[in-house]
């Protein structure tokens, strides 16, 4: 077992901090290298989604080396998917993932996505046309990694998709939080933004909480960021190890549910 998975440590997750660089911790933004996605073969695969940037006044994102849907790739599930399969009996795989647009046809084969700056995201009518489809038949998606204002996008986007949308604030009673660890708290800071604090949200179908939760979101928070920074000390301990236990939990639900 390695560094980053030796768990279970009075009755929690504790993740050992490595020593890095300075210049590794550091390490933030830019385009990194993508790797080819893999075929599918049964197993707990992570899907990462992707998207086009929009351009805003004056050029805007467009040709930036910055993609916000790669923030915390690979090392954030790679990470994060040591931990799934340590923990759990699911067969996942560790040592790669995907990258799919929501109007891939291959999307329907994976049961979990992941979208990172969700507050960036403008979808075609094609990509919000896949993403319905992929939540009516049985798809669940974890929107993460935005804050502040960009709420006011996501829900217009997400309109698109759902249009008679109503995200619902989840609280702590919410079986979510107690699929696998049970959480205790859902007062998180967010790593990079300070002052914003996490508010959790889920999509439900019909907006009607006690049928199935299509999709979480969270919003004022980033766990990938947590995720990919665990074995660096950038953070602290039980920062990241709340971040890896909302992630299982998340993962634990969607697919018992």
């Amino acid at each position: 077992m390695n560094a980053l998975t030796r768990l279970l440590l009075c009755g929690g997750l504790c993740l050992t901090a490595w020593a890095r660089p300075a210049a590794v911790q550091a390490q933030r933004r830019g385009q990194p290298a993508m790797q080819p996605n893999v075929p599918y073969d049964g197993r707990l695969t992570f899907v990462r989604v992707k998207y086009q940037m929009p351009e805003f006044g004056g050029g805007g994102f467009r040709g930036s080396r910055d993609l916000p849907w790669s923030h915390d790739y690979p090392r954030g599930e790679r990470h994060f998917t040591k931990i799934v399969s340590e923990l759990s009996s699911a067969r996942v795989r560790i040592d790669a993932s995907n990258i799919l647009t929501l109007d891939d046809p291959q999307l329907g084969k994976y049961p979990i996505a992941y979208m990172a700056e969700a507050g960036f995201w403008r979808p075609s009518e094609a990509e919000a046309l896949g993403l319905r489809n992929y939540l009516a038949k049985g798809g669940f998606i974890i929107f993460d990694d935005f804050a502040g204002e960009h709420w006011m996008n996501f829900e217009t986007q997400m309109q698109k998709v759902l249009p008679k949308l109503r995200p619902i604030e989840l609280a702590l009673s919410h079986p979510i939080f107690d699929a696998f660890y049970r959480i205790k708290s859902l007062e998180y800071d967010h790593p990079m933004y300070r002052g914003y604090k996490s508010v959790f949200y889920g999509v439900f179908e019909d907006n009607d909480p006690t049928k199935r939760m299509l999709a979480i979101v969270n919003y004022n928070n980033d766990l990938s960021e947590y995720w990919e920074f665990s074995d660096t000390g950038m953070f602290p301990l039980d920062m990241s190890n709340e971040a890896y236990k909302l992630g299982v939990n998340y993962i634990i639900y969607a697919l018992t549910r």
